[in-house]
């Protein structure tokens, strides 16, 4: 079907990036000997013999993916298939790559159509950041999570119609809130399908507000910093990006939403689905503000969505998010062992590969289980012995049963920031002691920081030394002042970047290893000014209730510049609703069904207007000239209003003040 073009939207939108090539005079580095030292533990003490993961993950093959570069029909790059080639499956680690992150990456890198279930269950894996699921019904098929672009998610059904026969697509199923969900869903079906009911769209209660929201509000930051979590800036290869421990990245197609038409509201909730049984689990809260888990009666088979997969994952994400809650998420997975757990044989997720056979299956769910739960307990019970945020996180420690599981390992989450994160959930981020109430800002600070300390050449002396001795966590801490306190110091910022490329060689995160080496590109070179997504799509902007666009222009207003400003708007949307919008003490305040007698003028307009202004497709003014929005009153009170509004800079920068 043809795909109609789209904006791209949220953290999947930093995928559209250019990676920059690798010059002759590239200043990366070799991995240091404390590097290899400190790879070579791992080695020692993880069970790297244990090679069921792998036969799981290449059990049930039935087709490659197509070989072609998946382009835009202006040639742009949307996925490229062999990107990771150099990623060969029982290839030893590099020195450059922490060695369980390089297992984990050759994992994530099995790719094609793989069955689930014989004649029942199917997975496209590793054509986007995470796993499209096809389930075969009575009449048709249910897509499971479109992926993020509408391209990579109709490569997907083509491969599966080449292999199972083309079927209708009878649903689709939204696990949860996340873009890489439900962005491509315009790949596998359309509006037309939808509306006539052929298709239909299934997702947990909340979804579409939590799916809007986080693409919104804070979409500018989290796709900034997300640049930096998925290493999209970072050239694929030994010293750069080998994946994100989830999966190997994000696609840069066109992310499109289609807003539910049966929403799941509880536990324990059955639907018949193109003939199956579904029996659904609530969880929000867990790994999405809007997630829920499932079992296939028919097939045995439990949908774990994200909730249970083969890694620990983040209850915090370094994109910037909303801290996730341990505690209810492991009370989920034991209630999808009290439910199903007796009969289950199979469980798959909608990112790495499924685990078969029911002790199997337990094992997993009941891991999953207990380390979600232990990061809750115990830091809480350290938290309650006086111990603060980095103490907690620094000292926290696995029991061996869980730590040598390789589905607990921190290859997208770590022990330390979920750790660190939980803190803050209890007790926010004041550690209680009273000298860190009120520090400097970064910049201020780091000046008196490198005054005290002797000044930046001392400060440099001291930590060339503690680099040669493999030092990297302190001379990446002590040398940040050094850049913040003079940002045109280079070799400040070179000797920071060397220090991060060793913590980024260490790192069993794939976030973190992209993290480390993001910042010491950008150390190094600077910031690239490359193309900007917007993080409001047209389907998300169109997906806004009218009370989450004037909230949205509330976070944009700049409240200094409005200043001591007191202006009073009617909107009139038609049958879409009326609004009193109020700006005064620098706040702006909205309320439905109010129009005020003194407002400063009425603006008239129907809500494709405002979506088209929001979009930038059309001004203002140029809206008022057509007649599409009509102002009665003092229209110059709209226009000092709209003057107000900020527009966000994308290539903030992050490792420089």
């Amino acid at each position: 079907m043809p795909i109609p073009r789209r904006l791209m939207t949220s953290a999947a939108l930093v995928a559209i990036l250019a990676v920059p090539a690798i010059a002759q005079d590239d200043p990366r580095k070799e991995a240091s000997q404390a590097t290899i030292a400190e790879n070579a533990k791992l080695l020692d003490y993880l069970p790297f013999d244990d090679k069921t993961d792998f036969e799981n993950a290449n059990k049930g093959k039935l087709a490659d993916l197509p070989s072609e570069l998946i382009n835009t029909a202006d040639g742009a790059l949307i996925w490229d298939p062999g990107k990771y080639g150099f990623i060969k499956e029982g290839s030893e680690a590099p020195a450059s790559v922490n060695p369980s992150l390089w297992r984990q990456s050759q994992l994530i890198n099995i790719s094609g159509l793989f069955e689930v279930v014989k004649d029942g269950i199917y997975q496209v894996r590793n054509l986007d950041l995470s796993n499209m699921t096809i389930i075969e019904g009575k009449e048709g098929i249910t897509i499971v999570d479109p992926l993020v672009s509408a391209e990579t998610a109709k490569i997907a059904l083509d491969l599966y119609y080449k292999n199972r026969g083309e079927k209708p697509v009878k649903a689709v199923i939204y696990t949860h809130s996340h873009v890489d969900h439900y962005g491509g869903v315009r790949g596998v079906t359309s509006d037309e399908d939808v509306a006539s009911g052929k298709t239909k769209i299934y997702a947990p209660d909340g979804f579409l507000e939590a799916a809007v929201a986080e693409n919104v509000f804070a979409g500018t930051a989290m796709s900034r910093r997300a640049s930096y979590m998925y290493g999209n800036l970072l050239p694929p290869d030994e010293k750069g990006q080998v994946g994100a421990g989830l999966g190997t990245t994000t696609s840069a197609g066109t992310v499109t939403l289609i807003p539910p038409t049966d929403i799941i509201t509880k536990t324990g909730q059955k639907e018949t689905i193109d003939g199956l049984t579904y029996e659904f689990l609530m969880a929000p809260g867990s790994e999405a503000p809007s997630e829920m888990l499932w079992y296939v009666e028919d097939y045995k088979a439990i949908e774990a969505s994200e909730d249970a997969t083969h890694t620990l994952h983040n209850t915090y994400s370094l994109r910037g998010a909303k801290i996730r809650e341990p505690l209810p998420w492991s009370k989920y997975l034991n209630e999808a062992l009290v439910m199903w757990g007796d009969d289950a044989e199979v469980i798959f997720a909608q990112h790495h590969w499924p685990t078969w056979g029911n002790e199997n299956v337990v094992e997993l769910l009941e891991k999953q289980r207990d380390l979600y739960r232990y990061i809750n307990d115990t830091t809480l019970n350290m938290v309650n012995k006086g111990m603060t945020m980095r103490e907690i996180a620094e000292n926290f420690k696995l029991p061996p049963a869980l730590d040598k599981f390789w589905a607990s390992r921190g290859y997208y989450g770590s022990i330390y920031h979920n750790v660190a994160a939980t803190y803050v959930l209890y007790l926010g981020w004041f550690d209680g002691n009273p000298s860190t109430l009120h520090e400097l800002p970064p910049a201020e600070g780091a000046k008196k920081f490198v005054e005290y300390m002797g000044g930046a050449d001392a400060v440099m002396t001291k930590a060339k030394a503690d680099f040669d001795a493999g030092n990297y966590r302190w001379v990446a801490e002590v040398m940040n002042k050094v850049v913040f306190a003079d940002p045109e110091n280079q070799p400040a910022k070179d000797l920071t970047a060397d220090a991060l490329e060793q913590l980024g060689y260490q790192a069993e995160s794939g976030p973190w290893r992209n993290f480390y080496l993001s910042g010491a590109q950008e150390l190094r070179k600077g910031v690239a000014q490359l193309p900007t997504p917007n993080t409001a799509s047209p389907d998300t902007i169109e997906a806004m209730s009218l009370e989450m666009i004037f909230d949205y222009a509330g976070v944009r207003l700049d409240s200094e510049k409005a200043g001591d400003a007191n202006i009073k708007l009617n909107f009139d949307f038609g049958a879409d609703g009326k609004y009193l919008v109020e700006l005064e003490n620098g706040v702006l305040n909205h309320t439905k069904d109010i129009q005020a007698d003194d407002a400063g003028a009425t603006v008239t307009l129907p809500r494709s207007a405002l979506n088209k202004i929001m979009l930038g497709e059309e001004t203002l003014d140029q809206a008022t000239s057509s007649g599409e929005v009509k102002v009665t009153g003092d229209s110059a009170k709209l226009t000092q209003l709209v003057s107000y509004l900020d527009k966000f800079e994308f290539w903030f920068n992050i490792v420089t003040p």
